[in-house]
């Protein structure tokens, strides 16, 4: 190489391989025996003079233009990210108080104080803090192999479409498509729209009224404001037992309503009884706080379009003021109900294909130990899949739907509960909407009345209306009392919740919670298709409460079933 060449027009090739002989150049290559090319440096040149770098040139430039790409979404990915952190910080950040002049210059606190301190709640005034956020999925289908996982589902809905279809044509001869199970889940849907109506009408007007004639008692000069108190808390006591709590559960038993219309009334009437629970908890210590220290013409009351605007919001702790975007996309509201009507039929044919075949076949044999293993690990899938559905049908577009046609804009239902390594992360991020209420309602307010001193208790207790309440739905819905998923929560989620606590991490642990989760959905998908198909074949015509109580499948045999 010349001296006056520069630097920049270098090749790789620093050093040229020579063969000295009588057939090889000084200054060029030499031909190595007959393979029809000479070696150059690191690079090959063929007989024909053509040098084969040009592939790896090619592919160097596509790897750096998949960087380039790679790296620009990234970015924006970050950035995304970074300024919906920021925007949440400082919406949470304007809600706290500041604190005083003298408490920033007052003496370092004892460690024993800055406990307590750390552990205190007073009770109101300090409850949920909502902020302008979008859903985790909403942003994870953003992502193209998201949105390939979710592809994968609608792929394995066609099949299950086309599966059915196929049988039915070639057992009947014609395509049928009369879609009986779901007639039969929502039949007296007229009933169902009736009672609703009556519901939601009495917790519109009985609390709000209560608490507003509760309120004028505190700001009248009388002395007899704890009989007041008192007369007014039995009242509104009363109304959830009996007008929420026993008249909807009268109307689905007395009229034998089918499992999923009786789910809505019953979901209904649990959701209106927590909401006007949370309005009643949310306001009442705002009053007493202004009796003792009056520093205002009244106390605040809440006007009905807050109360009204609250029972329809998809949250159950009650604020004066949400925050709300400001228009309405029709586009994404028509979106989400699309497929919640989609997961509907989707969970149609997963038990139309995979539940009732299998059900119809193990019902007709002697539960036996054997049957049980074979039922649990054969519904397993069903399981799985009536868990994803369900959470995605409700949790991601039902409540969005209703989110975006009111403007409400905090759409943190849920959080990453399937990179969970312990079922105590669990149980906070797979429903936060039910999750918030538990924590501010039973959890913190039972502390607060303990004083701090029975923790585990208040845990416990927590476990406990939790499993209660779930298994009450699932009673009321089925028409019969077995209580598997009572047994899950209070032994094995007990267990789990401080076995699989906050300390376990890494992929392990998340592997023996997705274990643990599949196998009981199997369990609840098998004992409670077995105690309904057992039920059906060995119906009772007087049966005693005794009878009532113990499970149908234990000792319902083939012998016994009508022909």
């Amino acid at each position: 190489m010349e001296n006056g060449g520069g630097s920049g027009r270098r090749r790789n090739v620093t050093a040229v391989s020579t063969v000295s002989g009588p057939d090889c150049p000084q200054n060029g290559g030499c031909s190595l025996g007959n393979h029809g090319h000479q070696l150059i440096g690191d690079i090959h040149v063929t007989s024909n003079g053509k040098i084969e770098v040009e592939q790896v040139i090619s592919n160097k430039l596509q790897l750096k233009m998949k960087s380039e790409h790679l790296k620009k979404d990234l970015l924006r990915e970050v950035n995304n990210h970074v300024n919906d952190f920021i925007d949440s910080l400082i919406e949470e950040s304007a809600s706290v108080e500041p604190a005083s002049l003298p408490a920033v210059f007052s003496p370092p606190l004892s460690d024993k104080e800055r406990s307590r301190l750390g552990h205190f709640r007073p009770p109101h005034g300090h409850g949920k803090q909502f902020v302008s956020r979008r859903s985790l999925l909403d942003e994870l289908f953003e992502v193209n192999h998201i949105q390939t996982i979710y592809h994968m589902f609608i792929a394995l809905l066609i099949l299950f479409i086309l599966s059915t279809l196929v049988v039915d044509f070639i057992d009947e001869g014609r395509l049928v498509l009369d879609f009986d199970l779901l007639v039969y889940a929502f039949g007296q849907f007229p009933l169902v729209v009736c009672t609703w109506i009556c519901m939601f009408l009495s917790v519109l007007v009985v609390p709000y009224t209560l608490f507003h004639l509760w309120t004028h008692s505190q700001a009248s000069s009388s002395s007899h404001h704890r009989l007041y108190s008192c007369a007014y808390g039995s009242m509104f006591l009363l109304y959830q037992a009996l007008a929420l709590g026993f008249l909807p559960t009268y109307m689905a038993v007395v009229n034998s309503l089918p499992p999923a219309s009786c789910f809505i009334i019953i979901m209904e009437q649990v959701r209106l009884m927590m909401k006007a629970h949370s309005y009643i908890r949310e306001n009442v210590p705002r009053v007493l706080t202004w009796t003792k220290d009056k520093t205002s013409s009244g106390p605040v009351v809440p006007q009905v379009s807050q109360y009204l605007y609250f029972l329809f919001a998809p949250t159950l702790i009650y604020s004066d003021k949400y925050p709300r975007n400001p228009m309405i996309r029709w586009g994404y509201v028509a979106s989400n109900l699309l497929q919640v009507l989609g997961c509907l039929f989707y969970a149609y044919y997963v038990f139309v294909r995979l539940c009732i075949p299998q059900f119809r076949s193990f019902s007709l044999q002697f539960f036996d130990l054997r049957t049980m293993v074979l039922c649990v690990f054969n519904s397993i899938l069903p399981g799985v899949l009536v868990l994803f559905l369900g959470f995605f049908a409700f949790l991601h577009c039902w409540l969005n739907a209703f989110a975006e046609m009111l403007r409400f804009a905090d759409r943190m239902f849920y959080k990453d509960w399937w990179n969970s390594t312990s079922f105590a992360n669990y149980y906070r991020t797979w429903n936060v909407v039910v999750h918030d209420w538990l924590f501010h309602y039973v959890y913190r307010d039972f502390l607060w009345i303990s004083q701090k001193r029975f923790r585990p208790a208040a845990m416990l207790f927590v476990f406990t209306v939790s499993a209660i309440v779930h298994e009450y739905i699932l009673a009321i819905c089925f028409g019969f009392f077995y209580p598997v998923l009572f047994c899950l929560f209070m032994c094995f989620g007990m267990m789990f919740n401080f076995v699989l606590h906050d300390q376990r991490k890494g992929p392990i642990w998340n592997i023996i919670m997705w274990t643990s989760l599949f196998l009981g959905q199997g369990v609840i998908i098998c004992l409670y298709s077995q105690e309904w198909y057992a039920h059906y074949y060995c119906p009772l015509k007087e049966p005693s409460f005794i009878e009532l109580l113990q499970p149908r499948s234990w000792s319902c045999k083939r012998s016994l079933m009508p022909k």
